[in-house]
């Protein structure tokens, strides 16, 4: 038996690779991406119309860049559970429930009964402390094992304030961040995220790619799952370094998992440079499982970056670590700011989370997510797709490369003009991921096995239809 090529995925962590595959016909996925394309249109003349409407005030028509894609997104006029409703009246399974910030369930019963007794009898904003606040603190410290915490509104934000907090406590400016990663709006972390190969050097010593309107100060990108790379950086470099910024598990490339023993390997090298290590979970946080991808993966950062699914689908995020590193916020080294940081409305979205997110909720969605890639993959190997699986907790996405994806120069030579007919396919027969070549699906505590099959019995018909 031949050794793999490949180095093995940390085993808490899920990616199944197909014995043998064969190559899919590129005029074939052009056919049918065509004939997907001509479908879509003629089925939602409203959302096109809406598009169009909301051009005229909005740029592009939406509310945040990644939702526009050509010739119109759909536009969504309400949701219940797992199922949205179009305003051309469709219904479709919601796979996407916002990167995980819909991880309960749209209008989950428990999130909105406990908004509804802040909005009768709590109040919505208080801009003072307030036992609502301390509570939710607390609880988030016991679930997520920190030191201390505080509240923002979003994951840029929570970002901004940790690469803060870790120039503030080490005393040097720079830091290091993952080629190919997304962290937010934040200038230092808009770096290198999703950049033209063209533009970014050798995949062994990357270039960082600075866009025109960004400030960024000093930025090193490293690749993801290279330690030799980082160790090289580090000695070079490692005085002047602040934090290492990184998804745990990458997040925006589809789902890229680390190799085994990576996370504990940076985890030393940091150590050894004291770098504090910043891990951005903001879309695994709950998403990963009861305490977040850390924990799962056996690996404590000195800060981590919480929003999406703590929140129910309100606006809430977080910043927590070390009571060492923290102390900088208690001592005036850095302020942290925010109107609305912890309002009660937020607060009370967020108990209802911890409550529903129980070990066995989650536990329970994740067996449903397992089921569903195990009859994918049974389908991948029957056609002989090439393709692959990869998982974390509720997170799950098909990547159209026979071999692993380790890194953001792997991503970059999957097949996205099967990924562009895998997603459009989908969203033509009522189920919507999330735009983009890298198509990721979430199980909320809403969805059912038999929701799931639907996905499963679509991905069954793409794939006959691709070997017709």
């Amino acid at each position: 038996m031949t050794q793999q090529p490949w180095p093995a995925n940390d085993p808490a962590t899920r990616r199944w690779l197909p014995e043998t595959s064969k190559p899919v016909d590129p005029d074939r996925v052009a056919k049918l991406i065509a004939a997907e394309w001509e479908r879509f249109t003629a089925a939602t003349p409203a959302s096109a119309d809406h598009n169009r409407q909301a051009s005229k005030s909005l740029p592009l028509g939406v509310t945040s860049s990644f939702q526009h894609w050509d010739p119109h997104p759909i536009s969504i006029v309400k949701a219940r559970g797992a199922w949205l409703t179009d305003v051309d009246g469709r219904t479709l399974l919601d796979l996407s429930m916002g990167f995980g910030a819909m991880l309960v369930g749209h209008l989950n019963p428990t999130v909105v009964r406990y908004v509804e007794e802040a909005l009768e009898s709590v109040g919505t904003l208080f801009v003072t402390p307030s036992p609502v606040s301390t509570e939710i603190a607390e609880r988030f410290q016991e679930r997520f094992h920190l030191d201390l915490l505080r509240f923002t509104q979003s994951g840029t934000e929570s970002l901004m304030y940790a690469v803060r907090a870790a120039r503030a406590y080490t005393g040097r400016k720079a830091i290091i961040k993952i080629e190919g990663g997304y962290h937010g709006g934040y200038d230092a972390l808009q770096v290198s995220v999703k950049p033209a190969l063209a533009d970014i050097g050798p995949a062994e010593a990357p270039i960082p790619d600075v866009p025109f309107d960004v400030e960024a100060g000093t930025v090193y990108v490293v690749p993801y799952n290279d330690l030799g790379r980082l160790t090289q950086i580090l000695r070079e470099n490692g005085r002047e370094i602040a934090a290492v910024v990184m998804e745990p598990v990458i997040e925006n490339l589809a789902i890229v998992v680390p190799d085994e023993g990576y996370l504990a390997g940076v985890r030393a090298l940091c150590d050894e440079h004291g770098v504090l290590l910043i891990f951005d979970e903001v879309k695994t946080g709950l998403t990963a499982g009861y305490a977040g991808a850390s924990q799962r993966l056996g690996v404590k950062p000195d800060l981590i970056t919480l929003a999406k699914s703590i929140g129910g689908g309100l606006p809430l995020a977080a910043f927590g670590g070390t009571q060492e590193v923290m102390q900088v916020v208690v001592d005036g080294r850095m302020a942290h700011f925010g109107t609305y940081n912890g309002n009660p409305l937020v607060m009370a979205a967020a108990r209802a989370v911890d409550e529903v997110c129980s070990h066995e909720a989650l536990d329970a969605a994740e067996d449903i997510n397992v089921s569903t890639l195990d009859a994918v993959d049974e389908i991948i190997s029957e056609f002989e797709l090439p393709a692959h699986t990869v998982a974390l907790g509720v997170k799950g996405c098909i990547t159209w490369s026979p071999t692993p994806v380790r890194n953001y120069r792997d991503y970059k030579a999957t097949d996205f003009q099967l990924a562009e007919l895998s997603w459009l396919w989908g969203i033509n027969r009522g189920i919507l991921t999330p735009p983009g070549l890298d198509e990721q699906w979430l199980v909320s505590l809403a969805h059912t096995q038999s929701e799931m099959d639907v996905l499963v019995s679509d991905f069954r018909e793409l794939a006959q239809a691709l070997r017709a």
